[in-house]
């Protein structure tokens, strides 16, 4: 693994972010230590790190705390599956345990559902953003959030999947410092205190780790 961060999701839109890229669909394996196991995946091109585990998600994944024993779990910006594949893994029932995993990039979701059943992670529900229904609310959200999609853009994803946290439920999230890790811990923290004060359920946030250039950020929501 480097020792320098990895540019978080420095890929041109088309790389990661379209939701029907234009390269082919050229599958091939991909063997990875993910969360402490030696695993068989698949990926392809224009995925987010399509040829490794990102050095980004695997701080996340030293630092996060596995997921309560109930309840959905949620993964924004799936990818080819590394987070919701360990989402499932470190859950009691992992056959069953409903894990989503959105992505607006069709290849991603198809990735990551292929990976699931290669796993046989039948729990694993893949996503596009739309497809997911208004009245969830996850008891754990994991995201290695894209970046570079630009502050107005990562800004509204972020509004729109924090709130879907069940009262008292926790976000983390992984952002390198020298793309703005702790001006958006700042934001995303102001964003809690306005809805509260609003008469909302807001949430706090925190800064719970910080390795190799990347700060590990926690979320909760209030009630």
């Amino acid at each position: 693994m480097p020792d320098q961060p990895d540019e978080q999701h420095g890929e041109q839109p088309e790389h990661y972010f379209s939701a029907s890229p234009a390269t082919a669909d050229e599958r091939r394996p991909l063997r990875v230590r993910l969360d402490g196991r030696e695993l068989e995946l698949v990926t392809a091109p224009s995925v987010f790190s399509g040829d490794r585990l990102d050095l980004g998600t695997a701080v996340l994944l030293d630092h996060v705390p596995d997921p309560p024993a109930e309840g959905d779990l949620l993964d924004v910006g799936c990818g080819w599956g590394p987070l919701a594949l360990a989402m499932a893994l470190r859950s009691p029932d992992p056959a069953t345990r409903r894990v989503w995993a959105v992505d607006v990039n069709a290849r991603a979701r198809d990735l990551t559902a292929a990976n699931a059943a290669s796993l046989g992670l039948g729990g694993v529900r893949t996503a596009a953003p739309e497809d997911v229904d208004d009245g969830v609310r996850v008891a754990a959200l994991w995201s290695n959030p894209p970046i570079r999609i630009g502050k107005p853009a990562l800004h509204a994803l972020l509004l729109r999947w924090l709130p879907v946290l069940a009262p008292g439920a926790q976000a983390h999230l992984v952002v390198a410092k020298d793309l703005g890790a702790d001006s958006l811990l700042r934001w995303v923290g102001e964003q809690g205190e306005q809805r509260q004060a609003a008469g909302g359920d807001g949430w706090t946030a925190r800064r719970t780790g910080s390795r190799k250039g990347y700060r590990v950020l926690e979320v909760t929501r209030c009630g």
